[in-house]
C-alpha cells in the first residue's frame, strides 16, 4: 500500500524533566507548579540562560543571542521555564549535541532568535512597519481598536509572561530593546478601560470583544473580573474572547484556585445571559502541549468556557515545513501540533496568521503561495470543526483566508486584496470597498528577476 502523505499516530504527552536543566536540578515539583515561582525564575538575558543550562550551551551561542538582543531584536527576552523547558525538551544538558538541538528547535526559533537566524541580505522588509497591521490608527479610544465593523480589539495592558520574537504589537508590547523603543499609553490604565468600557456602551454595533494586551494573564485576576463582568452587563456584547499564550506558556496561572474560581464565576453570568466567553491561546509547535497545558485548558472548559481555540503562527523554521518531495510542503509539523491541541488538550486548532511585516521578521515569513499550499496539504485529515484556516491580515483589510487574494505577483510578490466593511478610519470613503490594498512576500524567496526588481526599486 503506497504511504499517505501525513500519518496520524496519537502521541501522548510528556512533561519534559526540568531537572535535565543544571540550574533547576532542585526544582521540586510543588516549585514548578507555582505560578509565583514560574514567574520570578523568567530567563531575561544570555547570563540567565547560562546559569540554568551551566555549561551546556557554548560561548557562541551565547554570543550569537547577545548579538541578536544588541543589533536586531524587536522584543527584549523574557521566558518563563515552563516554556524553556519544551526547548531540545530530550536533550539533557551534558549531551555533546546541547547546543545544535537548541538551535535546531522550533520553540528557541521563535522565542530566542539569535543573530545568525535572520535573513542576512532582506533583514527586514523595505515596507515593514513596527505596528504593522495600523491598529492604533483605528483605536477608537486608546487601546480600543475598532477594525471590524461588529468586532473590537481591548488592549488592556501591554505586558506578557512571555514574549514571543516575532510579536505582531511589537510597537506597544515590552521593554525597550537596543534597537526599538515602544509606544507608550498616555493614559492610566484605569482611565482607558473606563474610557473603553463608555465606547461599548454607546455603540451597539458591536457584540464581539477580544480581551487582549499584551496578555490577559499580566493583569491581576480581580481587574480583568471586574472588567470582563462590565462587558457582560452590555446588552450588545454577545462574544468575549480572552486572548492568553500564557494558557501555554504559563498554565500555572490559569490552574491558580483564584483564577478557576473567578473564571467560573463569569461563565455563569454569562449562560444566563446566553453571551459566549472563550480563551484564545498562541501554540505554533506540538512540543509546547505538555501535561500541565492540556490541565489548564481542560480547567477552563470545565469552568464554564464555551471553547479553547489557538491562533498559532506560520513561521519557517517552526511549524512551516519545506522538506517534502520536489520543495512541496510537509504538512506534518502543522499536523502534529493540530492533533496534540485537539486530541490531548481539548484546544480548537483556530487560526493560523501569516507572520506580519514587522522590522526582523524575513526569516520567519513565508510567501502567500507558500502559505496557500499548506493550506491544502493540511486538507482532509482534521475534522472540518478543527481544520484551522490560513489567513492573511492585510494592513488596511483585515484578515482574508490565503486563498481570497484578488490578484498576485508571484515574481514581484505582490498581492492585493479588496475587502467588504471600511475600518473606523473609513467611514466617509466612498472608494474604500472598490480599493485593492498589497502586502508583499519576503523578497529573498522570489524568482531572481523579482528578487533585481526589488533591489533598483530601494537603490532608486
Amino acid at each position: 500500500m503506497v504511504q499517505q502523505p501525513y500519518e496520524y499516530r496519537r502521541r501522548e504527552l510528556v512533561e519534559p524533566d526540568w531537572r535535565r536543566l543544571p540550574g533547576w536540578a532542585a526544582v521540586t515539583a510543588g516549585e514548578w507548579q507555582s505560578a509565583q515561582w514560574q514567574r520570578a525564575h523568567c530567563v531575561k538575558n544570555a547570563r540567565q540562560l547560562r546559569e540554568v543550562t551551566g555549561a551546556g550551551l557554548t560561548d557562541a551561542f551565547l554570543a550569537d543571542l547577545a548579538r541578536d538582543q544588541r543589533d536586531r531584536a524587536t522584543m527584549s527576552m523574557l521566558i518563563p521555564p515552563q516554556m524553556l523547558n519544551t526547548i531540545a525538551p530530550q536533550v539533557p544538558a551534558s549531551c555533546a549535541g546541547f547546543t545544535d538541538a537548541w538551535y535546531a528547535d522550533p520553540v528557541r526559533r521563535y522565542m530566542m532568535p539569535v543573530f545568525s537566524d535572520r535573513q542576512p541580505q532582506w533583514p527586514s522588509h523595505p515596507y515593514a512597519q513596527r505596528d504593522s497591521l495600523h491598529e492604533a490608527e483605528m483605536w477608537a479610544v486608546e487601546g480600543l481598536t475598532h477594525r471590524y465593523p461588529t468586532k473590537v480589539l481591548a488592549e488592556l495592558l501591554p505586558t506578557c509572561p512571555q514574549y514571543c520574537g516575532h510579536c505582531t504589537r511589537m510597537d506597544l508590547v515590552g521593554n525597550p530593546t537596543a534597537t526599538f523603543g515602544k509606544h507608550k499609553f498616555g493614559l492610566p490604565r484605569e482611565d482607558r478601560l473606563t474610557a473603553m468600557l463608555d465606547y461599548l456602551r454607546r455603540t451597539a454595533g458591536v457584540r464581539d470583544v477580544v480581551v487582549s494586551g499584551g496578555d490577559v494573564a499580566n493583569l491581576p485576576w480581580p481587574r480583568l473580573e471586574s472588567f470582563v463582568a462590565a462587558l457582560l452587563a452590555i446588552e450588545s456584547v454577545r462574544d468575549i474572547r480572552l486572548a492568553s499564550k500564557a494558557l501555554m506558556g504559563l498554565p500555572q496561572h490559569w490552574l491558580s484556585p483564584q483564577v478557576r474560581a473567578g473564571m467560573s464565576r463569569l461563565t455563569a453570568t454569562a449562560r444566563a445571559r446566553g453571551v459566549s466567553i472563550a480563551i484564545h491561546t498562541h501554540v505554533n509547535a506540538a512540543q509546547s502541549v505538555t501535561p500541565l497545558v492540556a490541565k489548564a485548558a481542560r480547567a477552563m472548559l470545565e469552568a464554564g468556557v464555551r471553547d479553547v481555540r489557538n491562533q498559532g503562527v506560520l513561521l519557517r523554521g517552526v511549524n512551516a515545513d519545506w522538506s517534502g518531495p520536489a520543495g512541496k510542503p510537509g504538512a506534518g509539523p502543522l499536523l502534529d501540533l493540530c492533533f496534540a491541541l485537539l486530541d490531548e488538550a481539548g484546544i480548537v486548532p483556530y487560526y493560523f496568521y501569516m507572520c506580519d511585516m514587522i522590522p526582523g521578521a524575513e526569516h520567519w515569513r513565508l510567501t502567500v503561495g507558500q502559505a496557500q499550499e499548506l493550506q491544502g496539504a493540511i486538507m482532509g485529515y482534521l475534522p472540518g470543526f478543527a481544520t484551522p484556516r490560513i489567513v492573511c491580515d492585510v494592513p488596511y483589510v483585515g484578515k482574508r483566508w490565503v486563498h481570497q487574494v484578488a490578484r498576485y505577483d508571484t515574481t514581484r510578490g505582490i498581492s492585493y486584496w479588496t475587502k467588504n466593511y471600511r475600518t473606523a478610519i473609513e467611514a466617509g470613503d466612498e472608494l474604500a470597498l472598490g480599493r485593492e490594498y498589497a502586502y508583499y512576500d519576503p523578497i529573498h524567496l522570489l524568482p531572481a528577476d523579482g528578487q533585481d526588481w526589488w533591489r533598483a526599486r530601494c537603490a532608486a
